[in-house]
């Protein structure tokens, strides 16, 4: 079954499959790699914004977690930490980086779980194809 979702302005397609206790699960979200939204930066209006994937950066080896963490483990005696195993999401929260295209402002958009997530691919006509 085909649904669109409609946020800020801007048609969301994902296909969603019902389960037997009547919850929707996103199978796959596709994003235009454009969208107009609010710009809170200088520009205190909608305009136009280029969106990316937000990726977390390098872990520093001088956090003070990181810091603790490793003189912790120093010498004998094995992991100091419990290491997790039991890891029972199988989809992530996707967080969008929206960047306005006049004053540069960048902020951060998080949408629903989905196991899939592409941006900007062109929507595929379902049956034959000549």
């Amino acid at each position: 079954r085909q649904q669109r979702l409609r946020r800020d302005n801007v048609a969301v397609a994902c296909d969603t499959v019902e389960t037997d206790t009547s919850l929707e699960r996103r199978i796959m979200v596709n994003i235009p790699k454009e969208r107009r939204t609010y710009c809170a930066g200088t520009c205190k209006k909608h305009m136009k914004h280029k969106v990316t994937q937000y990726k977390a950066g390098k872990a520093s080896n001088f956090a003070q977690g990181k810091r603790r963490y490793d003189s912790k483990q120093m010498g004998f005696g094995g992991q100091t930490k419990p290491v997790f195993h039991k890891k029972a999401k199988t989809t992530r929260k996707v967080v969008l980086r929206l960047e306005c295209k006049k004053c540069k402002t960048k902020k951060q958009l998080c949408i629903k779980r989905t196991k899939h997530f592409e941006m900007g691919a062109k929507r595929q006509d379902s049956g034959h194809q000549y």
